[in-house]
């Protein structure tokens, strides 16, 4: 095994009826107001794929490049939406302000109905056409990584992270996905609460917390904190990541080895509580057994 590679630790546990039955390694990083590391557990320097914790990022570059987006119709383009019908409703609605329609997206098909509208990607992919468009830059080839619009994300990425883009891959839906560190992550989080009123990285955090319904959806993680914790920013990532930002910088960057997302609240939860803030927003994780809770998942550290 190379040297450099570092064991993760376990962060949470799933415990049944008083036995613990399985165990979720992963690596955290909370920074401190003044960007310092409180607390760093398992590799937060090493790159890893945020998902779509970069949507904020994204969405900042979007307004970047001169789109004029404000309220849910920029907290979308920064969303992991549930594919509820008023998502998908705004998501042509702003397609069609900019004389486009579903078959531009590049995201895949999916809801019961497999539309491009429905898969909780299309918000972002919406905003990057109207990019594109406001520019005058091709929309055909929007997703690809040398498109004027992704260099664009890459550098306000590399902006907010503090950190060069280290590996670049394909997202699953479609559009190049950047990685870099959990500390990175935590950086840009912080960067963005902090941001001056007016800079696109405070017009896309503000435009998140005042509609965090257009970010995740109704019940989910992403929407409870952010209606709970007033002023926090909150993003959930695929492979069980997830950032948060409070309004004084004190922000949080977690990624669970197996990619469980069950474990991403329990240790947000417990992250939060080092910090001294209620974390009672963040659901709990129960395990059932005939339907009722049995255990729960909890965190360990």
């Amino acid at each position: 095994m190379p040297s450099d590679i570092v064991t993760a630790p376990v962060l949470a546990e799933v415990v049944r009826s008083g036995f613990v039955e399985g165990r979720h390694r992963g690596s955290l990083v909370v920074l401190a107001a003044d960007g310092s590391v409180e607390l760093a557990l398992g590799d937060v320097t090493g790159p890893c794929f945020p998902r779509s914790s970069n949507k904020p990022m994204q969405a900042a570059a979007v307004l970047r490049a001169g789109a004029e987006l404000a309220g849910e119709r920029l907290a979308i383009a920064a969303a992991s939406h549930a594919g509820e019908d008023f998502h998908q409703r705004l998501v042509r609605l702003l397609l069609a302000e900019h004389g486009l329609d579903e078959e531009a997206l590049h995201c895949p098909p999916d809801g019961p109905e497999r539309t491009r509208v429905a898969m909780n990607c299309s918000g972002k992919h919406a905003a990057m056409l109207v990019a594109c468009v406001t520019r005058g830059w091709p929309v055909a080839s929007y997703t690809d990584p040398e498109h004027p619009l992704q260099r664009l994300i890459a550098e306000t990425v590399e902006a907010a992270t503090g950190e060069p883009v280290a590996h670049v891959a394909v997202d699953g839906c479609g559009a190049p996905l950047l990685g870099f560190s959990l500390t990175g992550l935590a950086r840009a989080f912080r960067a963005f609460v902090l941001a001056e009123p007016g800079r696109p990285e405070r017009r896309v955090a503000d435009a998140m917390r005042a509609h965090p319904e257009y970010v995740a959806g109704t019940g989910r993680l992403d929407t409870l904190v952010m209606r709970g914790l007033p002023g926090a920013l909150s993003k959930a990532g695929a492979e069980g990541v997830q950032a948060l930002a409070l309004p004084d910088g004190r922000a949080i960057a977690l990624k669970i080895e197996d990619g469980a997302a069950r474990a991403r609240g329990p240790v947000l939860a417990a992250a939060l509580r080092r910090l001294g803030v209620d974390a009672s927003p963040v659901p709990a994780e129960p395990i059932l057994g005939r339907g009722q809770p049995v255990g729960e998942v909890r965190a360990v550290f």
